[in-house]
C-alpha cells in the first residue's frame, strides 16, 4: 500500500479497510489479520495497526472477541452507514473542486452527467 504523506497513515489504512467492505474483498463476520500480521503486511508499526483496530471497533465497523480476535461487524446498516459516508466525502471533495474551478451547481451538474455517459472531452 502506498501511503499519502498528508493523511495520517492509519487513516488511509482504515479507508482501505472499510472500501474492501463496502466492495465485499472483506466479507461481514470475516476474521481480520493479527496486529502484528498486517502491521507486517503493510510495514507500518504494530501501533498504528493497534490504533486502527481501536478507531474501528469505537465505529462499530469491527468487533473484538477476547482471546480470538476482531471481526467484520455482521450489521449491515453500518455498512451501509460506511457507504453513504465515504460516498458523501467524495462527493463533498469533487463539488468543492468544481467551486474552486469557477463551476455553478447546474453545470457541475451537466459535467457530471456528460463524464458519466461518455469519455470526458474536458470541454465542458
Amino acid at each position: 500500500m502506498d501511503f499519502d504523506i498528508k493523511i495520517p497513515i492509519y487513516l488511509q489504512i482504515m479507508d482501505r479497510i472499510k472500501k474492501d467492505i463496502i466492495s465485499g474483498r472483506l466479507q461481514r463476520g470475516d476474521k481480520m489479520p493479527s496486529v502484528r500480521a498486517l502491521a507486517s503486511e503493510l510495514q507500518v508499526n504494530v501501533n498504528t495497526i493497534q490504533r486502527v483496530y481501536q478507531e474501528l471497533e469505537r465505529e462499530e465497523v469491527v468487533f473484538t472477541l477476547r482471546g480470538i480476535g476482531s471481526f467484520i461487524t455482521e450489521d449491515e446498516e453500518i455498512v451501509q452507514r460506511i457507504k453513504q459516508e465515504m460516498a458523501y466525502e467524495i462527493l463533498e471533495s469533487f463539488v468543492q473542486g468544481m467551486r474552486e474551478l469557477g463551476y455553478d451547481s447546474e453545470t457541475t451538474l451537466v459535467a457530471l452527467k456528460k463524464h458519466m455517459e461518455v469519455k470526458p472531452e474536458w470541454n465542458y
